[in-house]
């Protein structure tokens, strides 16, 4: 606000008081990824693929996305170089320490999650979380220490993850997972799961996975999300920051105490919140389709909670027929 009321030659009490008058509006901006016409194509493609064929073109409306699997990657850090507290007058502060703030300890994950399903009474028949895997190790110490023996196994962070480790992971983890968590009804059935184009991921037809994904009756094939599109995955768009708040809440102060704050986390966000994620990833195509591809929009609030509260909340979004025709012109 100083930098803005020098900018404009007035005081800074005119500046906050048209603030609160709403005459100026605060906004923060993150960066975002940079699109060539051909990443912004690819996204408006994906975007129509998602539309239920039968819809189309007079009364188009997206799929339900049941049977997408989204998959990704993140870092999770022990601890926030900046966190706020609220204190009582006389509570001491926390003493917060590590060796340095470059290198507080992390770990990373690959998750795994599905949209929840639900009766027709709102009961949960399926979570929808595959799981939540953190990449670590265990190695015996080599020394002994006041906290343990050495030969003791202790837990390690992988400081790499290479395209092997993914697909062991894929395999021996997420599909596992998968076959025996899901829907018995829906066996047999097309299911997708859907990663970035990383150059750790394995390849659409890889034939190791292929052969694994086709068992049990299963039918599992991987596709590719646009490049530089984090905004079409529900991880990235918002299950990763939730359940990331919920972790650092836990505190923990050993990679142990991490791995098991994150997955309990994981387990613990509610899958009523996770299946609206869904909603947005709908509404977010939506403005990716009126934005002709780019990243330049903002999502719609549609007060889902209160929608939720009044039994009026859609399982999937509708679209404007003229939008959809115009964005098929475009791409002609």
């Amino acid at each position: 606000m100083r930098d803005l009321s020098c900018a404009l030659d007035v005081t800074a009490s005119t500046i906050h008081r048209r603030v609160k008058l709403g005459d100026i509006q605060k906004h923060s901006s993150a960066i975002k990824p940079s699109l060539t016409e051909e990443h912004k194509r690819a996204r408006l493609r994906f975007c129509l693929s998602m539309l239920e064929s039968s819809s189309l073109p007079h009364n188009p409306i997206f799929s339900e996305m049941y049977n997408i699997i989204h998959i990704d990657e993140k870092w999770f850090n022990m601890t926030k170089k900046n966190e706020k507290y609220y204190l009582l007058p006389d509570e001491e502060d926390p003493e917060r320490n590590c060796s340095s703030k470059n290198f507080i300890g992390k770990v990373m994950f690959l998750a795994a999650i599905a949209r929840p399903r639900f009766d027709a009474q709102r009961n949960e028949v399926f979570s929808g979380k595959i799981g939540i895997f953190p990449f670590v190790t265990l190695e015996p110490a080599k020394r002994s220490s006041k906290n343990r023996a050495a030969g003791t196994l202790e837990t390690k962070p992988m400081t790499s993850v290479t395209r092997e480790i993914i697909k062991q992971f894929m395999l021996k983890q997420v599909l596992p997972n998968t076959m025996e968590i899901w829907p018995r009804e829906d066996i047999g059935r097309l299911i997708f799961i859907q990663q970035d184009n990383a150059r750790t991921h394995i390849s659409c037809d890889d034939e190791d996975f292929c052969r694994a994904a086709s068992q049990n009756g299963f039918d599992i094939r991987l596709m590719c999300q646009p490049a530089n599109s984090p905004d079409l995955n529900i991880l990235d768009l918002g299950f990763f920051r939730a359940i990331q708040s919920l972790q650092h809440k836990k505190a923990p102060k050993s990679v142990d105490e991490l791995v098991n704050a994150v997955v309990k986390s994981f387990e613990e966000y509610s899958v009523v919140l996770s299946n609206r994620i869904f909603l947005s990833l709908q509404l977010c195509m939506i403005e990716i389709m009126k934005a002709r591809g780019s990243n330049k929009y903002s999502i719609p609030h549609m007060k889902k909670e209160m929608l939720e509260r009044q039994g009026k909340l859609p399982r999937r979004m509708k679209c404007d027929p003229t939008l959809v025709q115009d964005v098929l012109d475009y791409l002609m």
